[in-house]
């Protein structure tokens, strides 16, 4: 079976580009940056900064914690 290659162009668009995407991306990476700035570099290197409420755009220094990797991406907030 043959694959399809992947179209990024449409990808961004309908997903990636959009300004609520935007919006969470910027606040994910803002956090990170909060976080280095309070703990350094080498506390988050090969690892992800965490949001315990699942809300990136809630960078409250009580909401953030760092996490191993594998174990933050295997964190899925709970569906309804």
């Amino acid at each position: 079976m043959a694959r399809r290659k992947r179209d990024y162009a449409k990808e961004y668009r309908d997903y990636h580009g959009t300004p609520e995407q935007i919006a969470r991306r910027s606040g994910r990476n803002k956090a990170r940056r909060l976080v280095i700035k309070k703990r350094g570099k080498v506390a988050v290197r090969g690892k992800d900064v965490d949001h315990r409420d699942f809300n990136p755009t809630n960078n409250n220094p009580s909401n953030l914690r760092i996490m191993a990797r594998r174990r933050n991406r295997a964190r899925q907030p709970k569906r309804d």
